[in-house]
């Protein structure tokens, strides 16, 4: 993902990481030590807090991606999973995590060629 953001970064593409430990409990470690962990492979995007992306405690900005674009039982399958969403605030699509980042760049091509429809004053 990070040779996508680079990439694409100038023309106004954002990459969000959000870490979950709510899959195999793959994100154990605080927000510091994930940190340290992204930062040996060059991430230059911001990375958030971890948050629950199902259950009791999901957080709000996946309650509302998930509303926006369901999937099979609507819940978030493993991490990794992936949602384009276009300059407005729209989400465009939802990508399995199985999904490559390389496979989405057209869609986020296409997106980006796409000038928003409001102002941001309007948001």
């Amino acid at each position: 993902m990070q040779a996508l953001y680079e990439k694409h970064q100038s023309k106004g593409f954002e990459v969000l990481a959000f870490p979950c430990n709510q899959f195999g409990r793959q994100e154990p470690g605080s927000a510091a030590e994930i940190r340290q962990f992204t930062d040996k492979y060059g991430v230059t995007f911001p990375v958030f807090e971890k948050v629950d992306v199902n259950g009791a405690n999901t957080h709000s900005v996946f309650s509302f991606l998930k509303n926006e674009k369901k999937g099979f039982l609507n819940d978030i399958k493993w991490n990794f999973a992936k949602f384009l969403v276009d300059r407005d605030g729209l989400v465009v699509e939802r990508y399995l995590p199985t999904t490559s980042p390389d496979s989405i760049e057209a869609d986020i091509i296409k997106a980006l060629a796409v000038p928003a429809k409001c102002s941001k004053g309007e948001l």
